[in-house]
């Protein structure tokens, strides 16, 4: 039942137009500034605005030793409109 409950809120949140969004983040080590460390987040959010990144990143921010040195951002929709193709051809199936 946890399984089917989940994938419904999954399903809501979509249609209320969330989109699976991947942060590639990276960071300086604390104890070594120079070099760079890699961090992936994912959630649902709201392009292009991503509340929920922004939040997290603040967080990140304020918490966290490591600098960020730069974020990169992808969103995919997952539940989109169906690509319809109308090809000019007639087939009879027997």
């Amino acid at each position: 039942m946890t399984d089917l409950h989940n994938n419904n809120c999954e399903l809501t949140i979509q249609l209320q137009g969330f989109r699976l969004t991947t942060a590639q983040i990276y960071y300086h080590l604390p104890d070594h500034p120079r070099v760079l460390q890699e961090f992936i987040w994912q959630h649902y959010d709201l392009a292009p605005k991503f509340p929920k990144l922004f939040n997290f990143l603040d967080f990140w921010e304020q918490e966290i030793d490591g600098s960020l040195h730069s974020v990169y951002v992808a969103k995919k929709e997952i539940i989109s409109p169906a690509d319809s193709k109308f090809y000019d051809a007639e087939f009879t199936i027997q």
